[in-house]
């Protein structure tokens, strides 16, 4: 059951990380490049389309770093209750730093960004207010990249924790074991 415990954990922080460096290396240039700026058709259709299209992805990306998260704190609380470890005080607050960033970039700045990206293309708001929503959107963009690369970084120290336990535990006694 040890193992089964470390390989889950292990597991679950490669997949995160392997999604997030994905999605913010290949996923979302490709969304916003020149093959996709043919095929739909240059200036008229490719940039609300491909914000469209980016948010919709977006929605989905911040849906799986959700499940990733309550997983990998489900894990931290197995090992808790089923180990006895005593309370990892780093490992608990790096995943609910993570948490936090997936819940501010995908529950508050994503919602944000599509209200932005809609107002910079409709055609039923004055030029200035659509100049306004554009340059918004640009600047939360990068907030959001930012802290997109932030949770890059916190999921290299969380796979490198997860992956070299500090006490690697080989033996383990009868009273160590809760139940």
């Amino acid at each position: 059951m040890i193992g089964f415990l470390r390989f889950i954990g292990v597991m679950n922080a490669a997949v995160w990380l392997g999604a997030a460096v994905f999605f913010t290396v290949g996923a979302g240039p490709a969304i916003f490049s020149s093959d996709l700026n043919a095929a739909l058709g240059h200036p008229p259709n490719f940039p609300y389309f491909s914000g469209v299209i980016a948010g919709v992805v977006l929605v989905r990306y911040y849906y799986f770093n959700l499940i990733c998260a309550l997983v990998a704190l489900a894990h931290l609380l197995g090992e808790w209750l089923y180990l006895g470890r005593p309370g990892r005080k780093f490992s608990l607050g790096l995943l609910l730093g993570l948490l936090a960033i997936v819940w501010i970039n995908g529950g508050l700045l994503g919602p944000h960004l599509r209200q932005l990206h809609t107002r910079h293309y409709a055609g039923n708001v004055q030029p200035a207010e659509r100049l306004a929503a554009g340059r918004s959107f640009r600047i939360w963009h990068v907030v959001g990249q930012f802290l997109n690369t932030v949770l890059i970084g916190g999921l290299v120290v969380r796979v490198w924790r997860v992956s070299n336990p500090a006490d690697d535990v080989r033996f383990v006694s009868s009273m160590k074991f809760r139940g």
